[in-house]
């Protein structure tokens, strides 16, 4: 692997100046270097083999870890837990950071599973853009969808790639209309296939007319060449899917699904590529598409969403000193250390290994002398970092989960939403003398997110009650806890599906009606847990008086 990304200092200016003010021009012109998206869509289809693609084709790898058949199947880079490498599936975020054409690349990838949608929200809040993969032969499938509207709402500009063009799929033109209807975004294909799915030649790149034609290589696991041509040498090369191509891109044309960079960034449209990523077909334009059209990192929003005189939320400018906010938190990714590490979005100013900051949830000093690229689960140490970076601070056990941590100017960006649990689940240790492992691996599960942990009086401490938004995360925890912390648990099922919050006031009376359990979870929050809707609807009925909010739940 390549040396990760890493900046050195050489401002000259005046050291008795303010900090930002010394680095502000330099702050500004490596944010509009920065390129922070996510990689999401629905399962299988092709999220992690396109992150490999991707470092593949900026030469931050040699070969794709995605070798095809059973035998001598390799993991991907971004996919390093043991679940991951068994099953084949993304069950976590990962970040990698790499340079190409002059510009920084921050990639997240994401579960893809609904069952870790949560954690794929919460990526959402730390990046620019997305690339949503469509798979060409299912079109928009159901996580697909939510995904789409998670990013309409929060504004981020999404970049659509149809992938797996080389197998049989559905007709090009009727994908462009299932965007459209399905989320109401105007898709503006910038390359068009030659070919049908399943016979995928190369694509016309309908800004200039060129042809690029692709070679397979073997498995796909090196960089497949492009031959670029003109229109002429394209039609007697490839003769009628080529004039077929052309004909739809024109048709394109009159129906205004021309890009529109204003449009795009606007969340109005939604630029369209054709690749194979398994095959690395399309994967070199993608790169290029993201470094010329996707924003770079920009002014941070932070504050409420509104406050009572309905003035907007405030903005923390790119150059302003340093600010950033934990999205992510993971332990088990080093196992000859067993660290955490706090994955932190860069919002504004330089960071600079070894800077004392502040912590905002706590206004405690909080030292980041350990910093590091995470590049899958390689790492390297990072000295300096720049708004739109990703940090690895190991060992920030002070760190949660939406919290920010700023120097100078006092900054607190919003917290992350926290999903609706629609499956519970009692914990207990199976070996009742390693507690104290049991109650150290829960408490870290919680504080990653990998499941909601809560507590009752009733029940103690010694059975707390896991709640997940779906019931991989029940495995996730039931392996982690063996495997990381050599405490096995066993988990026994509960009845609710259903969880609302409630207030101190009305817990009480709320925890005396049959057949519903009020729990607190590690934030303070109360919660009320219930079978079904029904019960939930009768309980409002007879108790108008007491408290029984929604919970926010993204786009579930």
């Amino acid at each position: 692997m390549q040396d990760l990304v890493t900046s050195t200092r050489t401002d000259t200016q005046d050291a008795s100046a303010p900090a930002h003010a010394k680095h502000a021009g330099e702050v500004t012109r490596e944010a509009a270097r920065r390129r922070t998206f996510a990689v999401i869509s629905h399962p299988d289809a092709g999220k992690s083999t396109l992150t490999e693609a991707l470092a593949l084709h900026a030469q931050v790898i040699t070969e794709a870890g995605a070798v095809h058949g059973k035998a001598g199947r390799r993991s991907t880079v971004s996919d390093w837990m043991e679940m991951e490498k068994a099953r084949g599936i993304s069950i976590t975020s990962a970040a990698l950071q790499f340079e190409y054409d002059g510009h920084v690349i921050n990639l997240v990838d994401t579960p893809g599973h609904s069952d870790f949608s949560e954690d794929t929200y919460r990526v959402l809040s730390a990046v620019d853009a997305a690339v949503m993969l469509v798979d060409a032969a299912k079109g928009l499938e159901p996580q697909t969808l939510k995904l789409f509207r998670v990013c309409k709402a929060r504004g981020i500009p999404v970049i659509t790639v149809i992938n797996k063009w080389d197998r049989p799929g559905l007709d090009a033109l009727a994908l462009m209309e299932e965007i459209q209807n399905e989320i109401r975004l105007v898709p503006t294909p910038l390359t068009w296939p030659v070919g049908i799915a399943g016979d995928f030649r190369g694509v016309l790149d309908r800004r200039t007319g060129d042809y690029v034609a692709y070679q397979r290589t073997a498995g796909g696991a090196t960089r497949a060449p492009e031959e670029w041509m003109g229109a002429e040498a394209a039609g007697l090369r490839e003769g009628d899917p080529w004039f077929a191509a052309v004909e739809e891109a024109e048709l394109l044309s009159s129906d205004g699904a021309d890009h529109d960079q204003d449009l795009f960034l606007s969340g109005f449209t939604t630029p369209v590529l054709f690749a194979s990523a398994i095959s690395n077909f399309g994967v070199a334009m993608l790169l290029d598409t993201l470094v010329e059209l996707a924003p770079p990192a920009a002014a941070f929003r932070h504050g409420e969403e509104q406050d009572g005189d309905g003035r907007p939320l405030q903005v923390r400018d790119v150059a302003a000193p340093f600010s950033a906010f934990v999205f992510k938190v993971q332990a088990g990714m080093d196992t000859n250390h067993r660290d955490r590490v706090a994955f932190a979005r860069v919002c504004s100013g330089v960071f600079e290994r070894g800077m004392v900051a502040t912590h905002a949830q706590t206004g405690r000093p909080f030292a980041t002398k350990y910093a590091q690229a995470i590049f899958g689960r390689e790492r390297a140490v990072i000295d300096t970092a720049y708004p739109g970076d990703i940090v690895g601070l190991v060992n920030a056990n002070a760190l949660r989960i939406g919290d920010t941590i700023y120097l100078d100017e006092p900054v607190q960006f919003p917290p992350i939403a926290t999903f609706a649990p629609e499956h519970f689940a009692v914990a207990t240790a199976k070996d009742s003398g390693r507690f104290k492992q049991f109650r150290r691996g829960i408490d870290q599960l919680d504080g990653e997110g990998v499941v909601q942990v809560l507590r009752s009086d009733l029940r103690g401490n010694q059975s707390p009650v896991l709640a997940a938004v779906g019931p991989m995360q029940f495995e996730v925890a039931i392996a982690r806890m063996e495997s990381e912390f050599g405490a096995p648990i066993k988990l026994e099922t509960l009845g609710y599906t259903q969880a609302r919050r409630t207030d101190a006031a009305s817990a009480a009376e709320l925890d005396s009606v049959r057949g519903i359990e009020v729990m607190s979870r590690n934030d303070g929050t109360l919660l009320v847990l219930a079978p079904d809707k029904w019960r939930i609807s009768v309980i409002e009925r007879d108790h108008p008086d007491l408290t029984l909010e929604p919970l926010l739940a993204g786009d579930r």
